[in-house]
């Protein structure tokens, strides 16, 4: 897996970038015929690997879907970070702000 392509583009948009899965895809493992959710989660630690995060935290199956790819040492990643704690202490029934996410859905969704 070659993410050299897709880190330079976060890091020239100021740690953020919107990306198909189907660019992460042919980045990943052209040779491959389809995104499983094992190579997701292949992805998703490769990303780790060289400081990025994405939104979702769990990367969709499917190539016409676009997620966020986030620089994890930029005030925004430090910020996703933050969120994403709160939404897994949230899904154990854990959270110090057990309605923050009653008015965000989608933004709880995203992060767990």
């Amino acid at each position: 897996m070659d993410f050299t392509v897709i880190k330079h583009a976060v890091e020239v948009d100021h740690g953020i970038k919107r990306l198909s899965m189907s660019f992460i895809k042919k980045h990943a493992a052209p040779e491959r015929a389809r995104l499983s959710a094992e190579l997701c989660g292949e992805i998703s630690e490769e990303f780790e690997k060289i400081g990025l995060t994405t939104l979702p935290r769990t990367l969709p199956t499917d190539t016409r879907e676009f997620v966020w790819i986030i620089q994890r040492s930029s005030v925004l990643g430090e910020v996703t970070a933050i969120a994403a704690a709160l939404a897994q202490l949230d899904k154990i029934g854990m959270s110090p702000l057990p309605q923050v996410f009653d008015n965000y859905p989608q933004a709880k969704n995203s992060l767990a």
